[in-house]
């Protein structure tokens, strides 16, 4: 295995905070997308600065958004949260991927200004917030010549633009995922948040809005309607009867995730997340939900690293098929087995998928799972999302202490 450096310029996640993550139309439906950011910005600024021992300079605000109303919501989330309005915002759309994808977008920086030497301001260490939000509640109608659509394409004309969850049962065929695997990984995932809702383990990822300070989809009588569900799809080529159903597919949520990115220069003792290799890679637009498979391989080549090396996994479970699929073959799965450093806590499929923030969703709970859990320096986390068109983004991350 190569030894892995972080250096001076090096970007690190000292702090990470998200929303409690709602149903569509439940709890955090009357909160615009900015609404849901803001609170959780300076609820992330605030920790960092507590991490740190000192007032933070925001150089900008990085958040990953899908259908929002536009208007540069980073911007918007800014101002909302009540930052300088010298601080600048961008937003960003790698569909389910761009929580993540505005993280690395954020460390990349982080580190390109601080080669520049570029560290802090005058007034303190220089700090970029970034993540992604989505309120699907109040996503607004689009319409194309004259006819509403309820998503862009993702591929232009010539190319295969499957819906995600025919994608997901088709992807089921092709890799032999049976219902029973989809139904059992699905109840996994919601087992595991609601053990871990119960022990506090999102005590300190929250950051309560509307009064909701924990997250609305974990239930435990999902356990018994998972076989008993209808698909909700026609059988794919070849089975006698669909495979995707309500229960081992995510629901689609409302819900913003922030992370707090400085240069390893600055940070003094506060521990945190060091980005180590990032990788973003398209792959066949007909099977999108494979792209983790290639991503997170990539990364960990970049790094020297095996799977084995590896601490803590969390990937976008949009789909229980999907995510099997993805695990399979990269080793973390088989059978009825499921490698017990893959979504600890659930993901997805329990918590719900806000997609544009979904990606920053992980990240929080790497942060959970590695730094407020106390993993030793040098641990690594890897966090992964598939994205419709055909494409998969994955992050590593090192413990710093």
């Amino acid at each position: 295995m190569t030894e892995l450096r972080v250096d001076q310029y090096s970007a690190v996640v000292i702090a990470a905070r998200r929303t409690a993550i709602s149903t569509r139309g439940m709890r955090l439906a009357r909160l615009g997308v900015e609404q849901l950011a803001a609170p959780v910005l300076r609820a992330c600024r605030a920790d960092a600065e507590r991490a740190i021992g000192s007032p933070v300079v925001i150089a900008d605000v990085v958040l990953g958004n899908c259908m929002g109303p536009g208007g540069n919501i980073a911007r918007r989330a800014a101002l909302g949260a009540g930052f300088d309005v010298s601080v600048p915002g961008v937003t960003i759309d790698t569909q389910c991927g761009s929580g993540l994808s505005a993280i690395i977008s954020a460390t990349d920086s982080i580190r390109a200004d601080s080669t520049r030497g570029n560290f802090s301001h005058g007034s303190g260490p220089r700090l970029i917030l970034a993540g992604g939000a989505e309120s699907a509640s109040t996503a607004p109608l689009r319409i194309a010549n004259g006819v509403p659509y309820a998503r862009a394409a993702f591929t232009p004309p010539g190319f295969p633009d499957p819906e995600m969850g025919p994608a997901a049962q088709d992807l089921a065929a092709a890799s032999g995922i049976d219902r029973c695997r989809q139904d059992a990984y699905a109840a996994r995932s919601h087992r595991r948040a609601l053990d871990q809702a119960r022990d506090g383990g999102f005590d300190d990822e929250i950051v309560a809005l509307e009064a909701l300070e924990h997250d609305d989809s974990p239930r435990r009588q999902i356990l018994a309607l998972l076989p008993r569900l209808a698909p909700l799809y026609p059988p794919a080529r070849g089975l006698s009867s669909g495979t995707v159903t309500a229960g081992n597919s995510c629901r689609i949520s409302d819900g913003a995730a922030v992370v707090a990115v400085v240069a390893n220069s600055v940070r003094g003792n506060a521990p945190g997340l060091a980005l180590v290799a990032h990788a973003t890679i398209g792959c066949d637009p007909a099977l999108p939900g494979i792209g983790p498979v290639a991503a997170v391989n990539r990364v960990c080549e970049l790094a020297g690293l095996r799977l084995d090396d590896v601490a803590a996994f969390e990937i976008v479970e949009a789909f229980a098929a999907q995510t099997l699929a993805v695990l399979d073959r990269l080793g973390l799965a088989g059978g009825d087995w499921v490698d017990p450093r893959v979504c600890t806590g659930g993901g997805a499929l329990a918590l719900g998928h806000p997609w544009g923030a979904s990606g920053a969703v992980s990240v929080v709970r790497l942060f959970t799972r590695l730094v407020h859990e106390n993993a030793p320096a040098g641990s690594f986390g890897i966090a992964t999302a598939a994205v419709g068109g055909g494409m998969g983004v994955a992050a590593l991350f090192e413990v710093v202490r």
